[in-house]
């Protein structure tokens, strides 16, 4: 198949080390599928979830080389045990899979603060507790590999995931400032940036809270877009067994890129976004640069 032929002429040459994944959300959508990817491919997997009942079935195909443990992002006691217990059977942890995540559908004005701010909760910081407590070790090895999944939706907006694209937009700001950081010290930061797949993120990983106070002025705009992200849960273009081979590769990969967007949508979308910021900037540039000082 063409994107079996495509894959092959990306890993021809490279090496492929063992390497040991620590994988939150692991019970579905895109944690499922590279926790089973890795483990096809001779790696090591910590497979965390919730409901760690839910990764029995991973735990039969991987057997000694998976650890299933249960793992909420956003409890911080249990993030640091889990990470813990990961380095104490595997020696280190090689790959962290930043995948937790919801979303959350209604337009900015109707909003329920609770729910976004559970969902910030778990997208941004729980993301950035489970960093925290795996980055020591990458640190005294001098070497890792941190994915985190971000989205299409988080280099561009959409109506109804406001909020949504607002969390995404800080996993790529604090993505980009981290892989600054930590570049000296051998680790490398990649920004996966799916558009729609069949993870179910429209389904029962977004809340499925409707606004209670539903604003007929945004029913063309965020009613529409939200009605259409319901409608179409399952069936979206993405594959995620597919993007599972491409994130398994670029965890190998000795000179991984920043982002890797997948699916057609969120590379054009990417590419999109970049040109229409340049159209939007340049009518004023005279205006923009007029607001420094003048040269001494």
């Amino acid at each position: 198949m063409e994107w079996q032929a495509a894959t092959a002429a990306v890993t021809t040459g490279k090496a492929n080390p063992m390497l040991t994944w620590f994988i939150t959300g692991s019970s579905r959508g895109f944690g499922r599928q590279v926790a089973l990817r890795a483990l096809h491919n001779g790696d090591r997997v910590v497979a965390t979830a919730r409901a760690v009942e839910a990764l029995k079935d991973l735990q039969e195909v991987g057997g000694d080389n998976v650890l299933t443990l249960p793992l909420d992002v956003t409890d911080p006691e249990q993030v640091v045990a889990a990470a813990t217990e990961a380095e104490a059977r595997f020696g280190g942890i090689d790959v962290l899979f930043n995948n937790a995540g919801i979303g959350y559908f209604a337009a900015v004005e109707e909003s329920d603060e609770a729910e976004i701010r559970r969902m910030m909760e778990i997208n941004v910081f729980g993301l950035a507790a489970v960093t925290n407590a795996v980055l020591p070790g990458m640190r005294a090895r001098r070497s890792g590999r941190i994915l985190n999944v971000s989205s299409v939706g988080g280099v561009r907006s959409f109506p109804a995931v406001g909020w949504y694209n607002a969390s995404k937009f800080a996993v790529e700001g604090l993505s980009e400032a981290l892989a600054q950081e930590v570049a000296p010290l051998g680790i490398k930061v990649v920004l996966v940036e799916p558009s729609g797949f069949a993870t179910d993120w429209a389904g029962n990983s977004a809340a499925e809270v409707t606004p209670e106070a539903e604003i007929a002025d945004y029913a063309p705009t965020a009613g529409t877009q939200r009605a259409g992200f319901r409608a179409g849960a399952g069936k979206e273009d993405g594959d995620p067994a597919r993007a599972a081979v491409a994130i398994v590769d670029v965890a190998h990969d000795p000179q991984p890129p920043l982002r890797l967007p997948l699916g057609n949508y969120a590379y054009d979308g990417l590419l999109e976004k970049l040109d229409t910021v340049r159209a939007d900037i340049a009518a004023r540039e005279a205006i923009s640069r007029s607001a420094d000082r003048d040269a001494a």
